[in-house]
């Protein structure tokens, strides 16, 4: 059976920003992605919401549990301390908060969540200018390869990753236990538990749903439409809710990482499609039509650069996707500080060039409009290098990302 530990990019980002800020890190991402792992490698405290003496102690205010834990005593190290699965307290904001202005200039102070931890300004709650967020995905081409923080020209010299890496990485996915694994019985029981655990325990604990299973059967549709466009009131339609409902229960499944969309853009678009996002599973593997796989794998891909770039500070990077009531399509469009950066059509095995790649560079004013194939072999080139539309593999494409 095998066992390797691969090493991961999120971990080099969390012990740069502790050497680099005094802001707490809240580290979040889908369930199983990784985040024990590196928090339990990084941690002088290591304070996990799931054990009940750790919920007692942060129940009983941050005094007690900074003297229970003896994080108000002299070390001869620098502290570093998790809460892992901290969200799972409803008072989490208040008590991180409190902890930070009492302990943040004694230790590094790191936070974990399976869901969303966004915090939006609201009064006395802000919690602005104390931490600095990172959102973390599963493996990738790229992360296999190189697990530094990319320099400031961002995309990464190309590489190859070796073949058996990326057969797993297709077949298996980027979750970390089912790719070191490669075994299709583990992985069909970890993925049946593993969704088991988001319906009937994240779901019930963190959201206010309680219709189980009817929301399980709208995720077993969306998985089934990894790529396609949400039409959110004929998904009402069938498992019998309304369009406002949908919309609420797709929502939640993002905030638990289930999926995500990508929403159409439309600037110097005429005639664009406004409304409609695409959806998209966060476990390519789960897809089973290979073409809806490719383009989810890419845009899992995608998704990871754009949020970690945006992450480490390099600009406010952005996903959608290009249509026009023409029906000319393509599948990605990448914006960097609001202005098209790169385009991404993704293919199986065609490697006939689109046409809709040179159209709708030309309009957007892109550097960059790349056809990538899964199928094609690697080579050496560097994607980065064309200013024109051009057919590029994925395996090396993917490999200049994160």
């Amino acid at each position: 059976m095998r066992t390797k530990n691969y090493p991961r990019l999120y971990q080099t980002m969390v012990e740069s920003h502790l050497k680099s800020y005094r802001q707490m890190v809240f580290l979040s991402g889908p369930r199983q992605v990784g985040k024990t792992t590196i928090c339990e490698s990084i941690a002088t405290t290591y304070l996990s919401w799931d054990d009940e003496d750790v919920r007692r102690a942060v129940q009983s205010g941050q005094r007690s549990l900074a003297h229970q834990y003896l994080l108000d005593s002299a070390s001869d190290v620098e502290q570093v301390v998790v809460f892992d699965e901290i969200h799972k307290y409803s008072r989490w904001k208040q008590f991180l908060k409190g902890f930070y202005d009492l302990y943040g200039k004694r230790a590094g102070i790191v936070a974990t969540g399976s869901a969303r931890m966004d915090i939006y300004k609201k009064g006395g709650d802000s919690m602005m200018g104390r931490y600095f967020p990172y959102r973390m995905h599963p493996l990738s081409v790229a992360e296999l390869l190189d697990v530094s923080i990319p320099g400031e020209e961002l995309v990464r010299r190309p590489r190859k990753l070796a073949d058996e890496e990326w057969a797993a990485l297709l077949r298996y996915g980027g979750f970390p236990d089912p790719f070191v694994k490669r075994n299709a019985r583990f992985s069909q029981r970890w993925n049946s538990l593993r969704f088991e655990q988001l319906m009937k325990t994240d779901m019930r604990d963190l959201t206010k749903i309680s219709e189980l299973d009817q929301l399980s059967v709208l995720a077993e549709i969306l998985a089934r439409r990894s790529g396609e466009q949400l039409v959110y009131k004929n998904l009402g339609c069938e498992i019998g809710i309304d369009e406002k409902t949908a919309k609420k229960w797709v929502k939640a499944l993002k905030y638990l990482y289930f999926g995500f969309e990508v929403r159409p853009w439309f600037k110097n678009i005429e005639n664009s499609i406004r409304k409609m996002p695409k959806w998209y599973m966060r476990d390519w593997a789960n897809v089973k039509d290979e073409g809806k796989r490719a383009e989810t794998l890419v845009a899992c891909h995608l998704l990871k650069a754009v949020e970690g770039w945006t992450d480490m500070g390099y600009g406010d990077f952005s996903l959608g996707y290009l249509r026009d009531k023409s029906r000319r399509e393509v599948d990605f469009v990448v914006a960097r500080d609001g202005v098209p950066w790169f385009l991404v059509e993704v293919k199986k095995r065609d490697t006939s060039l689109s046409d809709a790649l040179g159209f709708f560079q030309k309009r957007l004013g892109a550097k960059h409009a790349f056809q990538v194939v899964l199928d094609a072999e690697y080579v050496r080139s560097d994607c980065f290098a064309y200013d024109y539309p051009v057919v590029v593999p994925a395996i090396t494409f993917l490999s200049q990302l994160m």
